[in-house]
């Protein structure tokens, strides 16, 4: 038997788990009902009667909100962001909303390096090569040298956002010999200790990474002025949100050479639509990676943010708030 009489559901458990991870904590604690995928129309019915809702990017409305018919104590996010949660209707209902954060630094850190490398060195592409058409053989010489390569040594990179997962950045790129400089806000005359004018972060990097949260602030936050000040030579990382950049600003930037790559982890719409222009365009552009929002998904971070939601629902059932968002 559960110690607890909380009844707990896990709306897309699939999400975050690849049959990889345990769940191990819950069941012992709780009696626990696992969906791995949930669609809009069953949403409502799957929260009905469970004391606490776990929910990576399923949307839970008001509606959702009143099917619980008042059992539901606490609406837990298994993600950082909680744009899928009404917070203003959760608040009013008295239903605390809570997420967890903090527990993919390294991964997506890890993320963003290994698209800026791939855009500098072209291992994935000439490995491919090989595993097409075996390219390697066909070259005159030792080697092949399809590809520029850019050293990052000695480069600057830009970064826009300075939190948990921007400082792993830094830490990574100080230790390829890199220089760094962390942006203020845009529009801002003056760029506090430590930081140096948006604009003339993105004039002198050779990269820029972005790691700030989407928000009415920060959307369109890099668009056709912004890319005009990056060097022709410069590269875009984005493992944020894919609302921070004017994907068709973007495009246009990579399709005129105006700027040299993109590596983007993130879309406007997820998943995207077979003709979504983003992902139309990394199949036709030879300078833009696109990777499925897979960052933050080591299996070191998924059990990370497992271990999270299960302190945040111990807390609130012991009547303590933990990492509560509304």
């Amino acid at each position: 038997m559960p110690e607890s009489a909380w009844k707990v559901v896990f709306l897309d458990a699939a999400t975050f788990d690849r049959e990889d991870v345990s769940f191990a904590a819950f069941e012992q604690r709780y009696a626990c009902t696992f969906h791995r995928v949930t669609n809009p129309a069953e949403t409502a019915a799957r929260i009905a009667g469970h004391e606490a809702v776990i929910s990576n990017k399923v949307l839970i409305d008001a509606a959702a909100m009143d099917a619980a018919k008042g059992t539901l104590k606490v609406i837990a996010v298994a993600a950082t962001g909680t744009n899928n949660v009404d917070l203003a209707a959760a608040k009013t209902r008295g239903i605390p909303v809570c997420n967890v954060a903090g527990y993919s630094g390294s991964g997506v850190a890890q993320h963003a390096f290994a698209l800026l490398l791939e855009l500098c060195n072209h291992a994935g592409r000439y490995a491919e090569d090989n595993r097409r058409e075996a390219a390697w053989a066909k070259s005159p010489f030792f080697c092949r040298l399809t590809y520029p390569c850019v050293e990052l040594s000695g480069k600057t990179l830009g970064l826009i956002g300075y939190g948990d997962i921007a400082r792993n950045v830094e830490q990574i790129a100080r230790g390829f010999g890199m220089n760094v400089l962390i942006a203020g806000r845009k529009g801002s005359a003056e760029a506090p200790a430590g930081r140096e004018p948006f604009d003339e972060v993105l004039r002198k990097s050779d990269a820029v990474s972005l790691h700030c949260p989407l928000t009415p602030e920060t959307k369109d936050l890099i668009g056709s002025r912004e890319l005009g000040l990056m060097k022709p030579s410069a590269f875009l990382i984005n493992t944020a949100r894919g609302g921070i950049v004017q994907e068709t600003a973007l495009i246009a930037a990579l399709k005129s050479k105006r700027l040299a790559g993109a590596g983007f982890d993130v879309c406007t719409v997820e998943p995207p639509p077979r003709e979504h222009p983003l992902l139309r365009a990394a199949q036709e552009l030879d300078n833009l990676i696109l990777t499925p929002h897979t960052a933050w998904s080591t299996l070191e971070s998924r059990q990370r943010l497992l271990d999270g939601v299960f302190e945040n629902l111990k807390a609130f059932e012991a009547g303590r708030e933990r990492n509560r968002v509304n």
